[in-house]
């Protein structure tokens, strides 16, 4: 395993992150004990979840990802082994089907400190390594809107919702901060209170990035380089898309978006066409095209960490091992060319 300094903190974070939105619907609290003890066996220290997980969300299962991982720390005693994030929800009207938590998820100081609490609860530990934002309190352009219409409804205050983390840091219960679904103007003004203010700074951002979707590389990957705030990148297979699983629109028996058909944000015509092209030149260059779609966000220098996620045993050794993959000059020149033709297919 390699591993990657989480911001200007002192963690060294496994380049690999293991992600665990499954747990609790489609993978049982055996078969997530079972993954934890592999992924940490091979070197990987860094676990995220979040208080809404498992997805899809639902009032009867919100919060069981996190108490599977906390029953597994306290099986195994291991918890210092363990570089543990999670997420506290935002905004309810933003992202839909949330609004059982805390009767309507907001990110004001009195619900960040709710939701810290009963994450520590969940998780069977008295602190958190990085505790992040879900998703922020103003309406932009995220979760696959492309456009961005202006809306003077900024909801809470980001500065509210900062002075909410630094108590949590001073209390001891969470360590560091990070956000998630995050903009350019976020990133920079969350930076901007910390330098101006002096509240904590942000160690991370967590945003989509696979090779349908490389919108982080415009506005955000500086920022991530030059401000030492990397990228947490989630959904680097694009919910499996990439693995060309689903091509020729096959729908594997127990695959996620054979299950949960709302997950529709990589399977339009021009994501599959795109993803076709992907799967052609891994197979062409004598690999896994999975292994390879991972291969190319380990790469990026403005990726701390790749949170991948699986449901069998074999989909996470696979992925683990895309840390051993390297992509030659060659390859990555023919992904840019597939890339220059077809831009980011499925923001």
């Amino acid at each position: 395993m390699k591993y990657r300094r989480l911001g200007q903190t002192d963690l060294k974070v496994s380049q690999i992150c293991l992600g665990t939105m499954t747990y609790g619907e489609q993978n049982t609290e055996a078969e997530a004990f079972e993954q934890l003890d592999y992924a940490l066996d091979q070197g990987v220290n860094f676990i995220d979840c979040a208080e809404m997980y498992p997805v899809p969300p639902r009032p009867e299962t919100q919060g069981r990802t996190e108490e599977y991982i906390g029953n597994w720390l306290a099986a195994r005693g291991n918890r210092d082994k363990v570089i543990l994030a999670t997420k506290v929800a935002g905004r309810g009207e933003i992202n839909s089907g949330v609004n059982h938590i805390r009767g309507g998820p907001r990110l004001s100081r009195e619900q960040v400190l709710e939701a810290c609490d009963g994450s520590l609860k969940r998780l069977r530990t008295d602190y958190i390594d990085l505790y992040q934002i879900h998703w922020p309190e103003r309406r932009t352009n995220i979760f696959g809107r492309r456009s961005y219409e202006h809306s003077c409804d900024y909801g809470i205050a980001i500065a509210e919702t900062l002075d909410a983390l630094e108590a949590l840091i001073k209390a001891g219960k969470v360590r560091h901060i990070g956000i998630s679904n995050e903009t350019p103007w976020g990133i920079h003004h969350y930076l901007w209170l910390a330098a101006h203010d002096g509240k904590p700074r942000i160690a991370s951002i967590q945003n989509p990035y696979n090779l349908l979707n490389r919108i982080f590389e415009i506005g955000c990957a500086e920022m991530a380089i030059r401000e030492q705030c990397g990228l947490l990148a989630y959904s680097p297979l694009a919910f499996g898309v990439l693995s060309g699983k689903y091509l020729g629109r096959r729908w594997p028996e127990d695959a996620r978006l054979t299950l949960f058909p709302r997950f529709q944000r990589y399977t339009n015509e021009r994501a599959l066409q795109a993803t076709e092209t992907y799967v052609k030149i891994a197979r062409q260059h004598g690999l896994d095209p999975a292994q390879m779609a991972l291969a190319f966000v380990n790469q990026q220098p403005f990726v701390t960490s790749n949170i991948i996620g699986a449901t069998t045993m074999e989909q996470l050794k696979n992925n683990i091992a895309s840390i051993d993959v390297r992509l030659s000059d060659d390859l990555l020149m023919a992904i840019e060319s597939v890339y220059a033709m077809n831009p980011n297919p499925a923001p």
